[in-house]
């Protein structure tokens, strides 16, 4: 960030207008991988039919709110702060603590994504190729398991590359997207012509007002992976043609994950049983792959590691970023916005390493990791789709490349009061999945006060302010 003063807006630098519609699509394939780490869970809590509606109802829902970014996320065009951006500019003028709490809330769950991601690559390694290796150390409240060591090692390689000045490259998002689709189309499309699959052993699994309770718990649970794509919306300002490459890219990337959603988990349950998918929710991939490809297991199994490493590298390189750039614009102590000589933000990748080995040492299960940063996941979301109404509001004035009708107003307030139910039943409610407690609503809340606590330090004692102030102003703004 140059703090070089320019005499006018107009010569300020923009992000560069290189991607198109397929490239935001081909960003959203994170998503169907990242459906691997809670899709048998889902399945065997709330039978297939009852995970079918649930996956379904929370793409749709991710559609509406994406479909409400495209208008923020044209906007602000030099902004890379995503929701979080969106959010603290809408809140700014009311609750300038708004700016740390949500971008906090949005950097927790995409940094911690690497201890999620790296303990189901090391279930899946143990369970193709070291099924014998099930011993565990106990470390009082964590434990070492032979699936966590693995996790761990694949999280300081990374973190490793990060540090000498890895980036993602287009190339590396088409190769790894690619191959994650092979496994999907096998998945999606050879049980149901394999003479093994039936509908007859599928369930419902919930009912009554309990069922709508643990319903919304496990909407809270799913959002980030259907929320997520959200990516195609947050790169509008990078897209040649802004309106026309946001509303394709977010249509293809939308409709592609709904279907998907859908199709999965009624092939997969449908051919291999609720029973055998819910006593094996995380490696529940192999024993189908050797079923359906035989010797080719081995292979199928590289593809998915391939496409959770994409995952994780993705959220270290965007988690990275947003702390680094919450140290530069004030919204957290100033020792984490620097870069190193290789123009790296060394400090923010520590940050990262350290959050992710106790969190994977401490929190274990994938689902346990997903759900403690949920909280701050959603509750971004809620301000940051409460923020599309206050902006209309409060700088009606203000250039909109994408306009959506005036009836997303009220319909983006009743979104928002939604999300916020799930909010706080799915943050009450843990204890319904069996994955997670009071011990990890405590590990979420604390991370958001601490965010908060370090905002106040920022400003009342390293920029000497005897006040909070809210955040600083964003770079000149230049439309489309």
């Amino acid at each position: 960030m140059s703090t070089t003063p320019v005499p006018e807006a107009d010569s300020s630098p923009v992000l560069a207008k290189k991607m198109r519609w397929y490239d935001g699509f081909a960003m959203s394939l994170t998503m169907p991988a990242a459906l691997i780490a809670s899709l048998g869970a889902s399945i065997g809590g709330l039978g297939a039919w009852g995970a079918i509606a649930l996956w379904a109802a929370s793409m749709v829902l991710a559609t509406v709110t994406n479909w409400i970014y495209t208008e923020l996320a044209a906007m602000f065009p030099n902004s890379s702060g995503g929701i979080a951006h969106y959010a603290a500019e809408g809140w700014k003028s009311r609750a300038p603590f708004v700016g740390p709490l949500a971008a906090i809330g949005y950097w927790f769950p995409w940094t911690t994504a690497l201890a999620v991601y790296a303990g189901i690559i090391g279930s899946l390694v143990q369970a193709q190729w070291f099924p014998g290796q099930d011993w565990t150390l106990s470390l009082g409240p964590g434990e070492l398991s032979f699936p966590i060591v693995v996790g761990l090692a694949v999280i300081v390689l990374l973190f490793a590359a990060a540090m000498i000045g890895l980036h993602v490259a287009m190339w590396v998002v088409y190769v790894t997207g690619g191959l994650l689709l092979i496994p999907l189309v096998i998945f999606m499309t050879v049980p149901f012509f394999s003479g093994d699959w039936s509908a007859s052993g599928l369930h419902w699994n919930l009912h009554g007002i309990g069922g709508l309770r643990e319903a919304l718990v496990w909407i809270y649970i799913m959002a980030w992976t259907s929320f997520g794509v959200e990516v195609c919306a947050t790169f509008a300002p990078e897209y040649k043609d802004t309106v026309k490459d946001t509303s394709r890219a977010l249509r293809a990337g939308v409709l592609f994950c709904l279907g998907v959603f859908i199709v999965l988990p009624l092939a997969l349950s449908g051919y291999l049983g609720e029973k055998r998918i819910g006593q094996d929710p995380t490696t529940f991939y192999v024993g189908a792959f050797q079923d359906l490809v035989g010797g080719a297991a081995d292979l199928m199994v590289l593809f998915i590691i391939a496409s959770l490493l994409l995952i994780m590298i993705t959220g270290l390189a965007d988690g990275s970023r947003v702390l680094y750039a919450m140290g530069q614009e004030g919204l957290t102590i100033r020792q984490v916005g620097v870069l190193n000589r290789r123009g790296v933000p060394a400090r923010a990748l520590m940050v990262a390493l350290v959050i992710n080995v106790l969190v994977l040492v401490f929190l274990k299960t994938p689902l346990a990791i997903i759900v403690t940063g949920n909280l701050g996941y959603i509750l971004t979301h809620v301000l940051a789709i409460s923020a599309f109404a206050l902006l209309r509001r409060d700088r009606p004035d203000l250039p909109r490349p994408i306009r959506l009708p005036d009836f997303f107003v009220p319909l983006s307030w009743g979104v928002a009061a939604f999300i916020a139910t799930v909010l706080v039943v799915g943050a009450t409610g843990f204890s319904i999945t069996g994955y997670g407690g009071y011990k990890e609503l405590a590990i979420a809340a604390v991370v958001l006060l601490m965010a908060v606590l370090l905002w106040l330090y920022r400003h009342r004692v390293q920029d000497k302010n005897t006040t909070p102030s809210e955040p600083p102003a964003p770079a000149p703004e230049r439309t489309a």
